[in-house]
Protein backbone atom coordinates (compact mmCIF):
# COMPACT_ATOMS: atom_id res chain seq x y z
CA UNK A 1 0.00 0.00 0.00
CA UNK A 2 1.07 3.60 -0.46
CA UNK A 3 0.05 6.76 1.36
CA UNK A 4 0.50 10.46 1.89
CA UNK A 5 0.66 12.28 5.23
CA UNK A 6 -1.14 15.61 5.68
CA UNK A 7 -0.44 17.56 8.87
CA UNK A 8 0.65 21.15 9.43
CA UNK A 9 3.03 20.03 12.22
CA UNK A 10 6.39 18.64 11.05
CA UNK A 11 6.85 16.58 14.22
CA UNK A 12 3.48 14.89 13.77
CA UNK A 13 4.30 14.05 10.15
CA UNK A 14 7.64 12.58 11.22
CA UNK A 15 5.96 10.33 13.81
CA UNK A 16 3.50 8.91 11.27
CA UNK A 17 6.26 8.45 8.70
CA UNK A 18 8.35 6.52 11.25
CA UNK A 19 5.43 4.25 12.13
CA UNK A 20 4.86 3.58 8.42
CA UNK A 21 8.52 2.69 8.03
CA UNK A 22 8.29 0.27 10.96
CA UNK A 23 5.34 -1.67 9.51
CA UNK A 24 6.93 -2.46 6.10
CA UNK A 25 3.38 -2.79 4.72
CA UNK A 26 2.94 0.79 3.60
CA UNK A 27 5.09 3.29 1.72
CA UNK A 28 4.96 7.05 2.21
CA UNK A 29 4.87 8.77 -1.17
CA UNK A 30 4.70 12.40 0.00
CA UNK A 31 4.19 14.57 3.07
CA UNK A 32 2.23 17.83 3.09
CA UNK A 33 1.85 20.65 5.59
CA UNK A 34 -0.92 22.17 3.46
CA UNK A 35 -4.26 20.51 2.72
CA UNK A 36 -4.54 22.46 -0.54
CA UNK A 37 -1.20 21.10 -1.78
CA UNK A 38 -2.27 17.59 -0.83
CA UNK A 39 -5.49 17.96 -2.83
CA UNK A 40 -3.53 19.14 -5.87
CA UNK A 41 -1.32 16.06 -5.53
CA UNK A 42 -4.32 13.70 -5.30
CA UNK A 43 -5.84 15.23 -8.42
CA UNK A 44 -2.85 13.83 -10.34
CA UNK A 45 -1.80 10.79 -8.32
CA UNK A 46 -3.49 7.75 -6.78
CA UNK A 47 -2.78 6.54 -3.25
CA UNK A 48 -4.35 3.86 -1.08
CA UNK A 49 -4.67 5.89 2.11
CA UNK A 50 -4.25 9.42 3.48
CA UNK A 51 -3.16 10.01 7.08
CA UNK A 52 -4.89 13.29 7.78
CA UNK A 53 -4.85 15.76 10.65
CA UNK A 54 -8.35 17.07 11.39
CA UNK A 55 -7.34 20.55 12.54
CA UNK A 56 -5.31 22.55 10.02
CA UNK A 57 -5.21 26.32 9.38
CA UNK A 58 -8.26 27.35 7.38
CA UNK A 59 -9.16 23.79 6.35
CA UNK A 60 -10.53 20.93 8.44
CA UNK A 61 -10.02 17.28 7.71
CA UNK A 62 -13.72 16.98 6.90
CA UNK A 63 -13.40 19.83 4.37
CA UNK A 64 -10.54 17.88 2.83
CA UNK A 65 -12.59 14.69 2.44
CA UNK A 66 -15.59 16.51 0.95
CA UNK A 67 -13.37 18.32 -1.57
CA UNK A 68 -12.05 15.11 -3.15
CA UNK A 69 -14.11 13.66 -6.02
CA UNK A 70 -12.89 10.09 -5.47
CA UNK A 71 -11.25 10.03 -2.05
CA UNK A 72 -8.95 7.16 -1.07
CA UNK A 73 -9.23 5.56 2.36
CA UNK A 74 -8.75 8.18 5.08
CA UNK A 75 -7.25 7.81 8.55
CA UNK A 76 -7.89 10.84 10.73
CA UNK A 77 -5.28 11.83 13.31
CA UNK A 78 -6.13 14.27 16.08
CA UNK A 79 -5.94 15.04 19.76
CA UNK A 80 -9.68 15.81 19.77
CA UNK A 81 -11.78 12.81 20.87
CA UNK A 82 -15.10 14.59 20.37
CA UNK A 83 -15.23 14.33 16.57
CA UNK A 84 -15.12 10.54 16.26
CA UNK A 85 -18.89 10.22 15.77
CA UNK A 86 -18.85 12.79 12.97
CA UNK A 87 -15.90 11.04 11.36
CA UNK A 88 -17.72 7.76 10.94
CA UNK A 89 -20.47 9.44 8.92
CA UNK A 90 -17.99 9.27 6.01
CA UNK A 91 -17.66 5.88 4.33
CA UNK A 92 -14.13 6.63 3.18
CA UNK A 93 -12.85 7.26 6.76
CA UNK A 94 -11.68 3.92 8.09
CA UNK A 95 -10.01 4.87 11.38
CA UNK A 96 -9.61 7.66 13.93
CA UNK A 97 -6.27 7.87 15.74
CA UNK A 98 -5.87 9.92 18.91
CA UNK A 99 -2.55 11.67 19.61
CA UNK A 100 -0.12 10.72 21.03
CA UNK A 101 0.12 7.72 18.71
CA UNK A 102 1.61 4.36 19.57
CA UNK A 103 3.08 1.77 17.22
CA UNK A 104 0.70 -0.89 18.51
CA UNK A 105 -2.39 1.20 17.77
CA UNK A 106 -0.95 2.23 14.42
CA UNK A 107 -0.44 -1.41 13.42
CA UNK A 108 -4.11 -2.14 14.18
CA UNK A 109 -5.00 0.81 11.98
CA UNK A 110 -3.00 -0.64 9.08
CA UNK A 111 -4.96 -3.90 9.39
CA UNK A 112 -8.22 -1.94 9.21
CA UNK A 113 -7.02 -0.11 6.10
CA UNK A 114 -6.02 -3.37 4.38
CA UNK A 115 -9.40 -4.91 5.17
CA UNK A 116 -11.26 -1.84 3.88
CA UNK A 117 -9.27 -1.80 0.63
CA UNK A 118 -9.86 -5.53 0.12
CA UNK A 119 -13.60 -5.15 0.75
CA UNK A 120 -13.82 -2.23 -1.66
CA UNK A 121 -12.05 -4.30 -4.32
CA UNK A 122 -14.62 -7.07 -3.94
CA UNK A 123 -17.49 -4.58 -4.26
CA UNK A 124 -15.94 -2.92 -7.32
CA UNK A 125 -15.38 -6.26 -9.04
CA UNK A 126 -18.95 -7.34 -8.33
CA UNK A 127 -20.30 -4.08 -9.72
CA UNK A 128 -18.20 -4.43 -12.85
CA UNK A 129 -19.38 -8.01 -13.33
CA UNK A 130 -23.01 -6.99 -12.87
CA UNK A 131 -22.66 -4.20 -15.42
CA UNK A 132 -21.06 -6.61 -17.87
CA UNK A 133 -23.96 -9.04 -17.50
CA UNK A 134 -26.51 -6.27 -18.09
CA UNK A 135 -24.91 -5.42 -21.45
CA UNK A 136 -26.81 -2.14 -21.69
CA UNK A 137 -30.24 -3.74 -21.39
CA UNK A 138 -33.24 -3.62 -19.07
CA UNK A 139 -36.15 -6.07 -18.84
CA UNK A 140 -39.60 -4.77 -17.89
CA UNK A 141 -42.69 -6.76 -16.93
CA UNK A 142 -45.72 -6.02 -19.13
CA UNK A 143 -48.79 -8.27 -18.69
CA UNK A 144 -46.63 -11.14 -17.44
CA UNK A 145 -44.24 -10.77 -20.38
CA UNK A 146 -40.61 -9.70 -19.99
CA UNK A 147 -39.75 -7.13 -22.63
CA UNK A 148 -36.15 -6.20 -23.29
CA UNK A 149 -35.30 -2.52 -23.72
CA UNK A 150 -31.88 -1.28 -24.78
CA UNK A 151 -30.65 1.66 -22.71
CA UNK A 152 -29.75 3.72 -25.78
CA UNK A 153 -33.33 3.40 -27.09
CA UNK A 154 -34.96 4.80 -23.94
CA UNK A 155 -35.76 8.51 -24.23
CA UNK A 156 -37.83 9.52 -21.20
CA UNK A 157 -39.17 7.92 -18.03
CA UNK A 158 -42.08 9.69 -16.33
CA UNK A 159 -43.63 9.08 -12.91
CA UNK A 160 -47.39 8.40 -12.98
CA UNK A 161 -48.51 7.75 -9.42
CA UNK A 162 -47.78 4.08 -8.70
CA UNK A 163 -46.60 3.60 -12.29
CA UNK A 164 -43.90 4.86 -14.60
CA UNK A 165 -44.17 5.54 -18.30
CA UNK A 166 -41.14 4.53 -20.34
CA UNK A 167 -40.92 6.16 -23.75
CA UNK A 168 -38.56 4.66 -26.31
CA UNK A 169 -37.82 5.64 -29.90
CA UNK A 170 -40.63 3.36 -31.13
CA UNK A 171 -43.07 2.74 -28.27
CA UNK A 172 -44.32 3.57 -24.77
CA UNK A 173 -44.68 1.20 -21.82
CA UNK A 174 -46.63 1.66 -18.58
CA UNK A 175 -44.93 -0.25 -15.77
CA UNK A 176 -45.99 -0.70 -12.14
CA UNK A 177 -42.85 0.69 -10.51
CA UNK A 178 -41.23 3.88 -9.22
CA UNK A 179 -38.65 6.34 -10.55
CA UNK A 180 -36.45 5.59 -7.56
CA UNK A 181 -36.27 1.87 -8.30
CA UNK A 182 -35.68 2.17 -12.03
CA UNK A 183 -33.08 4.88 -11.45
CA UNK A 184 -30.99 2.31 -9.56
CA UNK A 185 -30.95 0.12 -12.69
CA UNK A 186 -29.91 2.84 -15.14
CA UNK A 187 -26.33 3.81 -16.03
CA UNK A 188 -25.47 7.28 -14.73
CA UNK A 189 -23.36 8.07 -17.80
CA UNK A 190 -26.47 8.52 -19.96
CA UNK A 191 -29.47 8.91 -17.61
CA UNK A 192 -30.24 11.79 -15.26
CA UNK A 193 -33.24 12.74 -13.14
CA UNK A 194 -33.91 16.37 -14.03
CA UNK A 195 -37.25 16.71 -12.24
CA UNK A 196 -39.06 14.84 -9.47
CA UNK A 197 -41.27 13.28 -12.17
CA UNK A 198 -38.77 12.75 -15.01
CA UNK A 199 -35.62 10.82 -15.83
CA UNK A 200 -34.15 11.49 -19.25
CA UNK A 201 -31.53 10.00 -21.54
CA UNK A 202 -29.50 13.20 -21.80
CA UNK A 203 -27.67 11.96 -24.91
CA UNK A 204 -31.02 12.36 -26.71
CA UNK A 205 -31.44 16.06 -25.91
CA UNK A 206 -32.12 18.15 -29.03
CA UNK A 207 -32.50 21.57 -27.41
CA UNK A 208 -32.41 23.27 -24.01
CA UNK A 209 -34.29 26.50 -23.41
CA UNK A 210 -34.84 28.19 -20.08
CA UNK A 211 -36.09 25.47 -17.72
CA UNK A 212 -36.98 22.74 -20.22
CA UNK A 213 -35.35 20.27 -22.61
CA UNK A 214 -36.55 18.94 -25.94
CA UNK A 215 -36.22 15.20 -26.56
CA UNK A 216 -37.77 13.88 -29.76
CA UNK A 217 -40.96 15.99 -29.77
CA UNK A 218 -41.32 16.07 -26.00
CA UNK A 219 -40.73 19.16 -23.87
CA UNK A 220 -39.55 18.09 -20.41
CA UNK A 221 -39.32 20.48 -17.42
CA UNK A 222 -36.05 20.89 -15.52
CA UNK A 223 -36.26 21.60 -11.82
CA UNK A 224 -34.14 24.50 -10.65
CA UNK A 225 -32.12 22.28 -8.30
CA UNK A 226 -31.26 19.77 -11.05
CA UNK A 227 -30.29 22.17 -13.84
CA UNK A 228 -26.66 22.66 -12.65
CA UNK A 229 -26.18 18.89 -12.59
CA UNK A 230 -27.56 18.60 -16.12
CA UNK A 231 -25.22 21.30 -17.38
CA UNK A 232 -22.25 19.45 -15.87
CA UNK A 233 -23.12 16.39 -17.96
CA UNK A 234 -23.17 18.31 -21.24
CA UNK A 235 -20.19 18.71 -23.52
CA UNK A 236 -20.43 22.50 -23.77
CA UNK A 237 -18.45 24.63 -26.21
CA UNK A 238 -17.52 27.74 -24.22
Amino acid sequence: MNCIIVDDEATARAVVAKFCENTSEITVEEEFSSAIEAIKYLNKHTVDVVFLDIHMPGFTGFDFVETLKTPPKIVLITSDKDLALQAYEYDTIVDYLIKPLTQERFNKCIKKVKTAIHTQSIVDNATQARNTVNLGELFINIDHRLIKLKFNEILIIKALGDYINIKTEDAEYKVHNTLKKIKEKLPEDIFLQIHRSYIINFTKIIDIEDNSVLIDKNVIPISRSQKPKLMQHLNLLK
